[in-house]
């Protein structure tokens, strides 16, 4: 089982964050008693830069989930069908190449699913197998790396495709100043991505260089913790539950999960020669890496995407994923790690060999 091939795909509206920020303090006037908290919040996201799906002034004009989830629908499909291209077109493969859909996002819900709707727009196949993820969240990106893994093994000739498209800015809540909000409307970001995943069997025809293979996966559950991350759903939309414990259950449970996944494949952590993590946020990448005791470097990729796009929720590790494949290739035989961790809460574990 390899990794193929990545694309990524962003809305055509890019902003700085302070003009974000900016924007935001314009449009929750009245509605806080210190509006300079939208700036010191925003500051300390590690975020430089944003893209959004709609220009910042389209944004008051959507009013209640029904109106806002009809934009998260449209712009969904445009999305995912720029990033499903970015993916096939550089291995010569067509949707009509592609045997299982993994779709993941948690932005959005459309019933038909994102994946039927973009059936009937390309070649995919009449038999296609879809799996659709909703909830899973940040820890989506690499739980469908390890679902779509499990799916060609079962079927090595068979060549999967995990898409994720999340379009945060569209659950920012108006009447919502809480901290919590204010770190979220801070950090996240839209974005997709697409990642063709195929079986040992499987006929590519333009593929420069071998992917890594996809060795072993782990998911992980830690009990009593599901008001750690997640979303009210009400009236209004998807209101954030985001709580300050995120990295002290990362540093109680990382260490010790990966340590046990790598016995069990008989790697060390000092064996790992790369590690590609979701990019939650500051505090969350700052515990990954003094859990893990790991170089001051070593998660530079998932800084430079967070710096440069922010949290993109499922998609984001992928966009980490993306960069490694493009510039940063492990040499042969050569270990990685892909991980992220989401509402559950939970952790997802990829072993990868180049």
């Amino acid at each position: 089982m390899q990794i193929a091939s990545v694309g990524t795909a962003f809305p055509p509206h890019k902003y700085s964050q302070s003009e974000i920020a900016e924007a935001l303090t314009v449009r929750w006037e009245g509605k806080m008693e210190e509006p300079r908290l939208i700036k010191r919040f925003f500051a300390n996201c590690g975020v430089d830069t944003r893209y959004l799906v709609y220009p910042l002034d389209v944004y008051p004009t959507l009013k209640g989930f029904g109106q806002t989830n009809t934009a998260w629908i449209d712009a969904a499909v445009t999305l995912a069908q720029a990033a499903i291209a970015n993916a096939l077109d550089p291995l010569g493969l067509t949707a009509a190449d592609i045997s299982a859909i993994f779709f993941a996002s948690v932005t959005g819900i459309a019933s038909p699913t994102i994946d039927a709707r973009l059936i009937n727009l390309l070649p995919f196949p009449t038999h296609v197998k879809r799996t659709p993820i909703f909830g899973l969240g940040c820890v989506a990106g690499a739980a469908g790396i390890a679902r779509a893994s499990d799916y060609v093994k079962a079927f090595p000739d068979q060549i999967a495709l995990l898409l994720s498209v999340e379009l945060c800015s569209l659950t920012w809540q108006d009447d919502d100043q809480s901290i919590a909000n204010l770190i979220s409307c801070g950090l996240f970001g839209d974005g997709a991505a697409a990642v063709v995943i195929a079986g040992d069997n499987a006929v590519i025809p333009n593929l420069p260089q071998p992917g890594p293979r996809v060795i072993a996966t782990q998911s992980t559950f830690y009990r009593d913790t599901e008001t750690v991350m997640g979303w009210d759903i009400g009236d209004m939309g998807f209101r954030i539950v985001l709580s300050p414990e995120v990295p002290k259950v990362v540093e109680k449970n990382l260490l010790d999960d990966a340590t046990r996944f790598l016995e069990a494949n008989n790697v060390t952590i000092d064996g790992i020669g790369s590690w590609i993590f979701h990019s939650g946020g500051p505090k969350v990448l700052e515990a990954m890496q003094s859990t893990l005791n790991l170089p001051e470097d070593a998660l530079a990729l998932s800084w430079k995407s967070l710096r440069e796009v922010g949290n993109l929720s499922a998609a984001s590790v992928l966009c980490v994923l993306e960069e490694n494949l493009a510039k940063h290739r492990g040499a042969p035989g050569t270990y990685s790690i892909l991980a992220a961790m989401g509402p559950g809460f939970c952790s997802e574990l990829v072993l990868l060999q180049w």
